[in-house]
């Protein structure tokens, strides 16, 4: 799922991983500030690999494609234009010029905290948000009234038709921790799906949060809000899916 690492002009490579513009490449070259292969850099034009770069004597910042489990917070959205704290914000600023984009896989929605998964793997995306694969999510929810144990056989009957939607949602496994508290396992990705199914049964919605992305648990990652590390697309599968 990785870019391969072949030869490429040193102004593109640069340009496309999000470190500037192929005049600036052309400045850096003049000052001195990019090796290859351990010497001077000649041209904007030589083919390179991006293992044998060091600009200003670091290697190249994720050559072969970035991939990022990331905790997100409450207030935050998942997008590149919307106004408002964006998750964007949280990552070096370099990363948002970088091409193919960043990108999350699916979106969690500003009231909305937890785990969420970033790549910029087109491969990865599809993998993880195909109906194929069956990865369910694991979502805590606290609600404003008590909650009837009923709710566990309506969620699961495969039944509930929200608002606007012309078929009834997937089974869902729905757990009841205490009154106001339950967890809801979903294996389907529908708009404000959480919120929509518990609006339908007359409950709304106080908080929500992403715990589970198949068998990857945030509490697993140890992440913060607002923390995120990067990570192989094999190796995420692997904790994904098992």
């Amino acid at each position: 799922m990785s870019i391969a690492n072949k030869a490429e002009r040193l102004d593109r490579l640069l340009s496309r991983l999000g470190y500037g513009s192929r005049k600036d490449v052309k400045d850096w070259i003049r000052e001195g500030w990019i090796e290859v292969a351990g010497q001077p850099a000649s041209s904007p034009a030589q083919k390179v690999h991006a293992d044998d770069i060091l600009l200003e004597g670091e290697p190249l910042d994720h050559p072969y494609g970035l991939s990022l489990i990331y905790h997100k917070a409450t207030g935050s959205v998942c997008s590149h234009k919307e106004q408002g704290q964006l998750i964007y914000a949280d990552f070096p600023e370099r990363w948002s010029h970088r091409k193919p984009a960043l990108s999350s896989v699916g979106r969690l929605d500003k009231d909305t905290s937890g785990l969420l998964i970033l790549t910029d793997d087109g491969a990865l995306n599809h993998a993880l948000t195909s109906p194929k694969r069956h990865i369910s999510k694991t979502y805590e929810v606290t609600v404003s009234q008590p909650l009837d144990v009923e709710l566990i056989k309506r969620f699961a009957s495969g039944t509930l038709l929200l608002e606007d939607d012309d078929r009834p949602c997937r089974p869902a496994e729905l757990t009841i921790c205490d009154t106001t508290h339950a967890t809801l396992v979903l294996h389907e990705g529908r708009y404000h799906q959480v919120r929509r199914m518990f609006a339908a049964v007359g409950h709304h919605v106080e908080t929500l949060s992403r715990s589970h992305i198949g068998k990857l648990s945030l509490k697993q990652t140890g992440l913060m809000p607002g923390g995120y590390r990067s990570i192989r697309p094999d190796d995420l599968m692997k904790m994904i899916v098992g």
